[in-house]
């Protein structure tokens, strides 16, 4: 019978020093009996796989490389070689003396490069982090059967991507941000050497497992391909393709279970006797037999247990293989618009348009290693419950492992995944295009089959990169993204989902900026231009692939900041501590602009903290209304797609993510939530001023530039494949005085369309000041609520308009009473309320909002739930008292 097991569960790890350490005469000989190892004797491993960085902190030799300024202490760890070792037996041995069976080591991943010795011999040696790798041990001689040593010995990253640096030249790569530019010469996770949202820390060692593989007779490889025939029959099909290596297969059995366990298809083919074989089978399923895998929010993602069992003339076991699949059809349209310029981009799943709106995902940790499968499920999870339904693998981290993709086929989450490539001009010389070829081509047999898979892409940002920075010599890498990878993927993954060459990629020539065409990535907004966030609406795409604003995470995130830290002065927003965990370029200036803009400035650390989380989530809010906005229908898909930049953070950082490192859910995670429910309703206003001005439209000015009067836009939308039958509700109320006003009108939404209601309506306003015109005009101290209810008057969606900026704002009390009946919070006020951050002290983790960051007017209570209050006292900050303090809370 084929078996598979860790190769050891005792290995160790040193130092390598060049002038001691003899790999061809390496003795094994831990110390630990004694005392207490230095970094140049064997340790013992404290997990397996694992990497330096993991093994120096547990045994006390470097700090935590993410707490405080300790990236920089342990700089060194990068300019070593290490060493990992293990002693295995191999009790396999006899059979293979005879020929009887066959033994092989296989390494899923080394991190990065690596040569391999087996009893003192160089036998293997890598260069590729992405790439799985295989040694046959092919002569008894080599090994014996109790006593057999591997030693893997990881040459410096850091000092191996300079030489070849310097062997092919220099290159640019991004901006001084993204890490050496050497990086781009070197197969490994290109974040590793810095970004501008993660440290550098260049890792390397045994980072996915190594298995002894042993068979007479085995399944090579297994392959199946799931396709849907007719959509409207649920009429699928599915190959299965099985690479049989051996003497001793008789037969293979081959079964499809359902959820529940139930048999779908069963079928037994005789195998003609050979050393080597494919076997195939092809099924077709009728309707009723299979169900289709369906994306979040459109259906059920149903999925089913593929498994091959390979058997001998007894019917005993040699082999088998299991997998679940679903079935679905996967398809980008980009065709001409109706009423706009340029085509669409625009995924059809299961015959059906889907308005795609999710995250950019970079890798869960600094250190891969760490990052489990139930932290995977938390990440994801939190994606699904926040409305969620894409998330694209960003390319300058890894391809993930199996348990994320399982998850996404569980939940519904459609996958963009990036081929490993980012920002940079990489090379296409001969072994570095063939190592990449082999890295594609095992990654896509690994990936192909998952359902949630909806698109590959060539690249993150390398043709924007030859544009943006003036490149010449164009990119060489072209030749992979748009030749190498378009045949692979046309080869190995059927039936074919989309891939592009690039992200962003459209328009003529080399401009890839082009909104009209393909997907863009919108950084004129916090980075480019430094346009204000209120733009988004004219700074749009027909898929917006990356953009976003940063804000600072909470404030018990931020205590890894401040770990090493003994002087309290380091607690304020422009301390040399809060730039540590910043690495975004210029992000003081853009940071200024911004916030300058839109509130008023303070140095209180804590509401420093709120105003950029609110920043963060009015933007982010703002971009996902307005853009949603523009998915108008068949023919009108003017945006089909919106992925912020981005869901999570991989340290403790001032970044983009909205969930940072500890998956603590920042405000705009909300908003985006409040964005992608099924039915929404959006408010913009422009402001009118006297004279041709610069500033924001929704500004009312009281300067250079006088605000005259004011529109509103309102629409609604709706994803539901049916039309809804719904109340709008227009309320509007005066700041500054008790002036109220209100109006209904009912409504029938299209079904998968945004539809306007008004378009350019003069915004409500209290009574003006006799005489005629009023400067400022009175709009300016309106606030505009929309609410949609449901025929049994449920509220769907609201939001609330302000006057703008905020910073001219004078808040009143809001007097906010919570009530508590079981999970449910129900919140009242009697005056309006900004971006009311509800929080438990000490609850950042066990404490779950369903809703946060409310807008609240008065009569119009807001219901949210709350998990684990256990209880707890809820605080309260809110624009205007940034700082939070508890509330009353009855029940």
């Amino acid at each position: 019978m084929a078996t598979q097991r860790p190769l050891s569960d005792s290995w160790f790890w040193k130092r390598y020093r060049p002038e001691v350490d003899d790999l061809q005469n390496l003795t094994l000989i831990p110390n630990v009996a004694t005392h207490k190892p230095t970094i140049d004797e064997w340790s013992p491993c404290c997990a397996f796989p694992t990497e330096t960085y993991v093994e120096l902190k547990h045994a006390g030799h470097i700090p935590d490389p993410i707490l405080g300024f300790n990236e920089h202490k342990v700089q060194w760890v990068a300019e070593c070689d290490w060493l990992f070792a293990c002693n295995f037996s191999l009790d396999e041995y006899e059979g293979l003396v005879q020929g009887k069976v066959r033994s092989e080591i296989f390494f899923e991943g080394l991190d990065t490069i690596c040569d391999v010795y087996l009893n003192g011999k160089r036998v293997l040696s890598t260069d590729n982090m992405f790439d799985s790798y295989t040694l046959p041990i092919t002569t008894p001689d080599s090994v014996s059967k109790s006593s057999n040593t591997l030693v893997l010995h990881f040459r410096s990253a850091k000092h191996y991507s300079k030489e070849l640096e310097q062997q092919y030249g220099a290159v640019r790569a991004g901006s001084c941000n993204l890490g050496d530019p050497s990086r781009v010469y070197i197969r490994k996770a290109q974040y590793h050497y810095r970004w501008d949202w993660g440290p550098e820390l260049i890792s390397s060692g045994p980072w996915k497992p190594v298995l002894l593989r042993t068979f007479s007779t085995r399944i090579k490889e297994f392959e199946s391909h799931a396709k849907v025939l007719d959509i409207e029959s649920e009429k699928v099909a599915l190959s299965i393709l099985v690479d049989i290596e051996g003497k001793a297969a008789h037969s293979l059995d081959a079964i499809l279970l359902d959820e529940r366990g139930n048999i779908v298809r069963k079928e037994t083919v005789t195998i003609a006797s050979g050393e080597k074989g494919t076997v195939r089978l092809d099924w077709e399923f009728v309707s009723g037999e299979v169900k289709l895998w369906w994306p979040m929010s459109y259906g059920k993602t149903h999925l089913y247990m593929l498994r091959v069992t390979l058997l001998d003339k007894a019917a005993n076991e040699i082999d088998k293989a299991d997998r679940k699949i679903g079935f679905r059809r996967v398809e980008l349209l980009q065709y001409p618009l109706l009423n706009a310029p340029g085509t669409t981009f625009c995924f059809r799943i299961n015959g059906i348009k889907m308005f795609l709106g999710g995250s950019n995902w970079i890798p869960a940790d600094c250190f891969l290693t760490t990052v489990t499968e139930e932290k995977y499920r938390s990440w994801l999870q939190l994606m699904k419950d926040g409305g969620q339904n894409c998330v694209r693998v960003w390319g300058g981290g890894i391809y993930e492992s199996d348990a994320f993709y399982d998850i996404c086929d569980e939940l519904g989450i459609l996958v963009w995944q990036d081929m490993a490539f980012a920002c940079g001009v990489y090379p296409a010389y001969p072994s570095f295009v063939e190592s990449v070829e082999g890295e594609v081509i095992s990654n896509l047999k690994r990936l192909r089959h998952h359902p949630s898979l909806a698109i590959l892409c060539g690249n993150n940002e390398d043709y924007l990169q030859i544009k943006m920075w003036g490149v010449e010599g164009g990119l060489p890498a072209a030749v992979l993204y748009e030749k190498v990878f378009p045949k692979l993927v046309e080869e190995l993954v059927k039936p074919s989902i989309p891939y592009v060459f690039g992200s962003p990629y459209g328009g003529k020539g080399d401009d890839t900026s082009d909104p009209t065409v393909g997907d863009v990535h919108q950084w004129d907004i916090w980075a480019g231009a430094g346009a204000p966030y209120q733009d988004y609406d004219i700074l749009g795409g027909r898929f917006i692939s990356e953009f976003g604003v940063p804000s600072l995470p909470c404030l018990a995130t931020m205590e890894s900041y401040f770990a090493d830290c003994d002087d309290t002065d380091q607690r304020h927003p422009q301390s040399q501590a809060i730039q540590q965990h910043t690495k975004a370029g210029s992000y003081e200036r853009r940071f200024s602009t911004l916030m300058n803009e839109n509130f008023r400035m303070t140095g209180d650390l804590e509401s420093y903290m709120y105003l950029t989380q609110l920043m963060q989530s009015e933007a982010l809010g703002y971009a996902y209304r307005v853009w949603r906005r523009k998915w108008g229908g068949e023919g009108r898909e003017e945006t089909s797609g919106i992925l912020v930049w981005q869901l999570n953070d991989c340290w403790p950082v001032t970044s983009w993510a909205v969930c940072d490192y500890h998956l603590r859910c920042k405000p705009a995670y909300y908003a985006i939530a409040r964005e992608m429910k099924t039915v929404t309703v959006g408010i913009q206003r422009e402001v009118q001023k006297n004279r041709v001005n610069d500033r924001p439209r929704p500004f009312y000015e009281y300067g250079a530039f006088q605000s005259v009067s004011a529109t509103i836009d309102v629409w609604a939308s709706n994803l539901a494949l049916s039309s809804e039958e719904v109340e709008l509700e227009l309320f509007a109320f005066d700041l500054k005085s008790d002036w109220t006003y209100k109006e209904t009108r009912r409504l029938v939404l299209p079904p998968n369309a945004s539809i306007d209601v008004l378009t350019g309506h003069p915004c409500p306003h209290g009574p003006i000041s006799p005489g005629g015109m009023q400067v400022p005009h009175p709009s300016c101290s309106v606030a505009i609520g929309a609410f949609i209810r449901d025929q049994e008057g449920r509220l769907l969606s609201q939001h609330i308009d302000w006057p703008q900026p905020y910073k001219f704002l004078r808040p009143c009390d809001p007097q906010v009473t919570v009530v508590l009946d079981g999970e449910r919070l129900v919140v009242r006020v009697l005056a309006p309320v900004k971006g009311l951050v509800l929080s438990v002290p000490g609850g950042e983790d066990d404490v779950i909002w369903s809703d946060n960051c409310l807008d609240v007017v008065p009569d119009h209570p807001y219901e949210v739930t709350v998990k684990g209050l256990r209880g707890r006292a809820i605080y309260a900050a809110y624009l205007g008292r940034e700082r939070a303090l508890p509330l009353a809370l009855s029940s």
